[in-house]
């Protein structure tokens, strides 16, 4: 067995603790070891940062020197495994969201490593690659998944995987003739005029054939006894490939399995309490996991921070108020379904939440005309609903969620809240919500780097930057400047080939070090990484989030606008190919987002053109954008629920894999972890959506 249960299922078993010793045993038995000896290579999304920033404070603690290595796809993580090869120090390597389908213990990943290596797998995404947890030996026995107890689950899926493993297969009809062929031509041939009589013959060979087949007929015979019947081996691999054809979908975050580890070490506190909260929030807000399982985890989490924590005074669910300036501690409160609310005004909030654009559409004047109207009668004045929240009275704040649960429902928007948690930091800033600290670190792991964003001024309505309004995000601390100081070029005179040379070897400086800086997407990792303890940097981070929901509220009002959806048998398609926010939906991650928000948007709302009957509810969508400089699109599938807060199983993954084979060797390709995600060439798009309505 290759898999750790958790605690509360191990039993006799080893568990995550046993495993976390393991590495420090491994870490004391080679104490001059430098810090490449346990390396964790991370995943750039919430739960995977939260994951690597708790394993690295549990590290500090047992004085473990460790390596972070972030790895944005497939391709980088075999570039990372390619350089680990020769790392004679490394014994410990963790990854975390991060490998579990993949067959790591396979010659093509880590099957070639030395076997002092142990890697640990700390991954949320289903489905297992089921050689990871039942495959036996030496060099699988490394490997330790650390699962959430589906793998105890798997009860049909491992006999099936071990008989098509271990067993023997069936002898096809031809096999059989050909052995009975064999043995009829070696009794013709034994006396054969011209047999030399060496061994290394032909004849001879079929002549030593010949006097054996009475043994080996009895070998075939027994064999035959223990081969699987052709029945027997359909089942088998039916039962093995449904499990991988069902579709993808997320357990137990990896947060929240280094949190349960960290009470298993007697450690808890409120930073890592906090830690995993975000990780779970992180899986719930991108519809990764359904409400139900949100809110299993939320009770746990409920009483950890009960548990931590002393009780306020009971205040209102959605009070911002800190008790004193030295109060650090974590609360639970109700999470209206609107998004930034407590940093944004109230209209906005409510204008780019995805739950109230499926019930109220609001990329339509009508839709619009309702918010306001809902506004209106729950007695919110145009300038209140206009300015920021905390700038609101006292009384209409208090009052929101009764006028809210009173009003709301006769525009069809019945679950407005759902349980969550925020965090005190004392005289350094106002408390911070779970969903909106997660939404401060994705759009850091996004777009703190590498698109350019505007941001709107904080007390003024956005004009751009030659109205005041606005400006173009940069980093904190961020030393663009000077690197734009250096960046000045050279000015030759081309009669003095003295200065033309020198501009050269500048050029070639500057070209050398553009390839030593590290990629966009990894500058953006570590700032989120440090985001996570620094109140100051992801309160600064919510302005951008606002305005990538603004580009997400643009483009997909746009897409409704022009009827750029298409509607084929099984899924909705979605092509942008100009539009000025074109640069940003080419990432994953945001295309992720505009396609949730469409899904959710349009789930009630899709007529047919010739018909005023409903499309079917809950048909998945499939965007793609145009990458201008790779001349690539990025295509993304996201399933959709026929129900707000449920999540479906992505079936994406088989049906992309199915449609990239149709096209050239080289043109579809998977770059993220995410199976539902691939880069396809501009000229084979048209294959591949072909292909995908067949599959």
């Amino acid at each position: 067995m290759v898999y750790i249960p958790p605690p509360q299922l191990a039993g006799d078993r080893p568990s995550y603790s046993d495993a976390y010793n393991q590495i420090l045993s491994a870490h004391r038995r080679s104490p001059l070891s430098s810090a490449s000896s346990v390396i964790m290579v991370v995943s750039p999304n919430v739960d995977a940062l939260c994951a690597s920033r708790m394993l690295a404070t549990l590290f500090k603690q047992d004085d473990v020197g460790y390596r972070i290595i972030p790895v944005s796809g497939r391709a980088e993580m075999e570039n990372v495994r390619d350089e680990l090869s020769s790392n004679n120090d490394l014994h410990t390597l963790i990854l975390i969201n991060m490998g579990g389908r993949y067959d790591l213990p396979l010659a093509q990943w880590f099957g070639n490593f030395d076997f002092k290596v142990t890697i640990h797998v700390i991954d949320s995404a289903r489905p297992y690659g089921l050689v990871n947890l039942f495959m036996a030996g030496e060099n699988a026995d490394r490997i330790l998944v650390w699962d959430d107890g589906d793998a105890d689950k798997l009860i049909e899926e491992k006999k099936s995987w071990e008989v098509l493993e271990y067993e023997l297969k069936p002898e096809s009809d031809s096999e059989d003739d050909d052995d009975l062929d064999e043995n009829e031509q070696d009794e013709d041939l034994s006396d054969d005029e011209g047999d030399t009589g060496s061994p290394s013959s032909p004849s001879s060979k079929r002549r030593k054939r010949s006097e054996d087949s009475p043994r080996k007929r009895r070998r075939t015979d027994d064999e035959r006894k223990t081969r699987m019947t052709w029945d027997e081996l359909d089942h088998h691999e039916l039962v093995v490939n449904k499990y991988f054809t069902s579709g993808t979908w997320h357990g137990q975050c990896a947060a929240s399995t280094i949190y349960i580890l960290v009470t298993q070490l007697e450690r808890a506190d409120n930073d890592l309490l906090w830690l995993a909260i975000l990780g779970l929030t992180f899986q719930y807000i991108t519809s990764r996991i359904p409400r139900e399982i949100y809110e299993g985890y939320h009770s746990i989490y409920l009483d950890e921070v009960s548990r931590l924590n002393p009780q306020p005074q009971k205040e209102n669910n959605h009070s911002l108020i800190t008790i004193n300036p030295d109060d650090i501690s974590v609360r639970s409160t109700e999470e209206l379904r609107f998004m930034l609310f407590r940093h944004w005004t109230l209209y906005d909030a409510m204008f780019h939440s995805s739950y109230v654009a499926s019930k109220l559409g609001i990329w339509k004047e009508r839709g619009r005309q309702r918010l306001t109207g809902l506004l209106a009668k729950m007695g919110f004045s145009i300038p209140q609903t206009q300015q920021p929240f905390a700038h609101m009275d006292i009384d209409l704040k208090k009052n929101l969620i009764q006028k809210l649960n009173d009003i709301a429902p006769e525009y069809g928007l019945v679950e407005l809240s759902y349980p969550s948690f925020m965090r005190c930091y004392g005289f350094h800033s106002q408390p911070l919500s779970a969903a909106d600290a997660v939404e401060g670190i994705s759009v850091l792991l996004d777009v703190a780097e590498g698109i350019r964003m505007e941001v709107e001024i904080e007390g003024t309505r956005n004009g751009g930057e030659w109205f005041g309004g606005g400006r173009i995000w940069e980093l904190p601390n961020s030393d663009k400047a000077g690197l734009k100081q250096q960046e000045k070029p050279v000015t030759a005179n081309p009669a003095d080939p003295t200065v033309g040379n020198a501009g050269n070897e500048n050029d070639a400086d500057k070209d050398e070090e553009r390839k030593k800086e590290p990629h966009w997407w990894m500058k953006n990792f570590w700032t989120a990484y440090d985001a996570l303890s620094d109140i100051s940097a992801l309160r600064q981070s919510l302005r951008l989030s606002m305005s990538l929901h603004r580009a997400i509220i643009r483009q997909g009002t746009s897409i409704i606008d022009k009827q750029d959806i298409k509607t084929m048998r099984s899924h909705r398609v979605v092509v942008l190919t100009q539009g000025p926010d074109l640069v940003l939906f080419s990432h994953p991650s945001i295309l992720t987002r505009l396609a949730l928000w469409l899904v959710d948007a349009l789930r009630d709302r899709l007529t047919d053109a010739t018909t005023t009957r409903l499309r079917r509810k809950g048909l998945p969508f499939v965007v793609a954008c145009l990458n201008e400089t790779t001349q690539r699109f990025t295509v993304v599938g996201i399933t959709a629920a026929s129900e707000f807060g449920d999540v479906r199983k992505n079936n994406f993954a088989t049906t992309f894999f199915l449609a990239s084979q149709k096209c050239q060797p080289g043109r579809a390709e998977f770059t993220s972890f995410d199976a539902a995600i691939l880069e396809v060439e501009k000229s084979d798009l048209h294959v591949f959506l072909q292909e995908l309505c067949n599959a």
